[in-house]
């Protein structure tokens, strides 16, 4: 299983960025898919998940309103939306493949992770 997350970069706040996970086939057909970010100190937090068909999605407090998680299968491709970003979603993020069609808001149910792309809002 293989997540390349990309799209990260360098924002003024109040701006957006798009963040893409590519996966390989067999992860996006059955499975459930998240976002998370960790700030330097900080643990790694979950921002958004989406179920393996995308008709169900879940996000983080910090993030519901501005940020939109997605999927087209047929591109094997997972999307993060994020709007109206602030100096606090300043973090490394990463993409991560459930286990089963709905991964919900905890690390541990997604065992398959990307890279990471670091997202840095200044002001």
């Amino acid at each position: 299983v293989q997540l390349q997350a990309s799209g990260g970069g360098l924002v003024q706040t109040g701006g957006s960025l798009r963040l893409s996970c590519a996966t390989s086939a067999r992860t996006t057909s059955n499975n459930g898919m998240g976002w998370f970010r960790q700030a330097p100190g900080r643990e790694r937090d979950f921002v958004a998940g989406i179920s393996w068909r995308g008709g169900s999605t879940a996000y983080a407090d910090s993030v519901k309103g501005r940020f939109t998680i997605s999927r087209d299968n047929a591109k094997n491709t997972v999307y993060l939306q994020m709007n109206s970003l602030k100096l606090e979603d300043t973090a490394v993020y990463y993409c991560a493949a459930a286990r089963f069609p709905w991964g919900g808001n905890e690390a541990r149910m997604y065992p398959y992770w990307g890279q990471g792309t670091q997202v840095t809002v200044s002001s």
